[in-house]
């Protein structure tokens, strides 16, 4: 169960990443813009790839009605999410010195990632909830409307994950290096789930 403790830990640690690197990122590129228009997603606020990206979205946006990109005091996920985050490293790093000195059972490890994993699609599905807000809800009086073929509104929402054709942009939005850190951590306390399985099969056998 060292083992399993040791990588269990390493695990819960990588996701202090999110606290350096961006969880997520989009970028708009389109013809009269060669260099592309991008916004990194962090988990306590969001900035632009190049220093005025957010300037210039907001500006493009204000001609079809969308609001502007929120501040970190202006959506209460930038407050909650790294708390989220440091509870559940806190809880990872306990739950391997625990697991470490065969305090507790591998099937702890397993838990941790179930939890993790929950919390993830809940931040995942309030994220898409956003896009959904943030391309549907246009200003009715906006300079630039855009219909769709039956009439009603188009919504600029990006999409929550790959590639989309929105008017003259091309639009990706893809997990950047936080998100990749996470995963892999959240990879690594399976791996210990089954070192420490594997390791209390072993001792139950002797």
């Amino acid at each position: 169960m060292k083992k399993a403790g040791i990588i269990m830990i390493i695990g819960s640690l990588l996701l202090l990443g999110l606290f350096k690197f961006p969880l997520w990122n989009i970028m708009l590129g389109a013809p009269q813009y060669p260099d592309p228009l991008g916004m990194n997603i962090y988990i306590q606020g969001i900035e632009g790839v190049n220093e005025f990206d957010l300037q210039n979205i907001d500006g493009l946006n204000h001609y079809i009605g969308m609001k502007t990109i929120p501040k970190p005091e202006d959506m209460w996920e930038f407050s909650v999410f790294p708390k989220v985050i440091i509870g559940m490293v806190l809880l990872g790093v306990i739950i391997g010195l625990l697991g470490f000195f065969e305090k507790v059972s591998y099937k702890y490890f397993l838990g941790w990632f179930i939890l993790m994993s929950i919390l993830g699609i809940l931040g995942m599905y309030d994220f898409n909830n956003w896009l959904i807000e943030y391309g549907s809800d246009l200003d009715p009086h906006a300079i630039i409307k855009v219909t769709n073929p039956d009439g009603t509104p188009m919504s600029y929402k990006p999409p929550l994950l790959g590639f989309q054709k929105l008017l003259n942009f091309d639009v990706t939005s893809l997990p950047h290096v936080g998100g990749y850190l996470m995963f892999v951590g959240m990879t690594l306390t399976l791996v210990a789930f089954w070192l420490g399985r594997k390791a209390s099969l072993k001792k139950t056998t002797q």
